[in-house]
């Protein structure tokens, strides 16, 4: 969901409020910081609010989304593995079925998924749908509607969107930190034309969804995300073993401290030459001046992560 006026309006807000609610000043983390790249995109008045992320199976390429509906792809220049520069190319509008460049309304993607065939997958909210590019074609096929749109907020729907080898549809809606139902994880197999809901993600409130990915690993990667206060955000990534009706062995990777890093909300999941797992995010600046946009990449050790329910109560 775009922060515009959550963060534009977050230093009015009563003071003594934020101050009660500062997870992030806990580090849970064994996950460990390899990189924090700011991303410069020069003159270009597209460039900004990077809402979802995928990195290439040898860490070296990605595409990048926009919550205003503009898509790009880059490499990574890397030294000793470790990310130095970013370069892109032409951002790109999304286009509608009929092959029209998105506009108003409906340019708000925030979901990115790339299946191993090149296939791109975009969620969008405000006007909920997800929609799929087949490589070599300038049209979107929107995929079959998902009835439980219907009930969600605007800005707190499709928001983290993963794909499985197979070509299943993974979708898990931001909702927002006052809810205390479990999150809704929606699922739309090959082929289908309904949508299941297979299994649900324990709420730690006031953390929300924004970003997710299937690893090499084949266990499911949530990035969340707190505004915690003026000082800045925290962000989480939980790690799920993952079958076809559970998920379990729930584990915290990542816990960031209150300003640590911007607003991330784009998660790539890959495996490098060592055979750790990495984790790669952007973050959306909001096309605010007092934010960044910037790479974050963090490695995970073998054996890696805390089980939450060492950690944390459940709601």
């Amino acid at each position: 969901m775009p922060l515009r006026l959550v963060v534009a309006l977050g230093a009015l807000v009563t003071l003594v409020g934020f101050f009660t609610v500062d997870l992030g000043a806990q580090t849970v983390s064994e996950a460990k910081l390899l990189s924090a790249t700011r991303w410069y995109g020069g003159d270009d008045p597209v460039f900004g609010g990077f809402s979802a992320i995928e990195v290439s199976e040898d860490g070296e390429t990605f595409v990048a989304l926009t919550d205003r509906g503009h898509i790009t792809r880059g490499r990574f220049l890397r030294k000793d593995s470790t990310i130095e520069k970013v370069a892109h190319g032409p951002l790109k509008t999304l286009t509608s079925p009929r092959g029209d460049p998105l506009r108003g309304i409906w340019t708000d993607s925030e979901g990115l998924a790339v299946a191993p065939d090149g296939t791109v997958y975009v969620s969008f909210e405000i006007r909920h749908r997800i929609v799929e590019y087949k490589t070599g074609q300038k049209k979107g096929r929107d995929l079959p509607p998902n009835p439980a749109t219907r009930k969600m907020v605007a800005n707190s729907a499709l928001e983290a969107l993963a794909v499985q080898p197979d070509g299943t549809i993974l979708v898990i809606p931001e909702g927002n930190g006052s809810q205390k139902t479990p999150h809704p994880v929606y699922r739309l197999r090959p082929g289908a034309m309904t949508w299941e809901k297979p299994f649900t993600l324990p709420r730690y409130r006031p953390y929300v969804p924004v970003g997710a990915d299937v690893g090499p690993d084949g266990r499911l990667y949530v990035l969340e995300r707190h505004l915690s206060s003026i000082f800045g955000f925290t962000n989480r990534i939980r790690r799920f073993d993952m079958n076809d009706d559970s998920l379990t062995n729930e584990t915290i990777l990542l816990q960031t401290e209150v300003g640590a890093h911007d607003n991330l909300e784009g998660l790539a999941v890959w495996q490098d030459q060592e055979g750790q797992i990495r984790l790669t995010m952007v973050s959306d600046d909001n096309f605010k001046f007092f934010q960044v946009t910037e790479i974050v990449e963090y490695v995970v050790p073998d054996g890696a992560g805390v089980r939450t329910e060492l950690l944390i109560t459940h709601d």
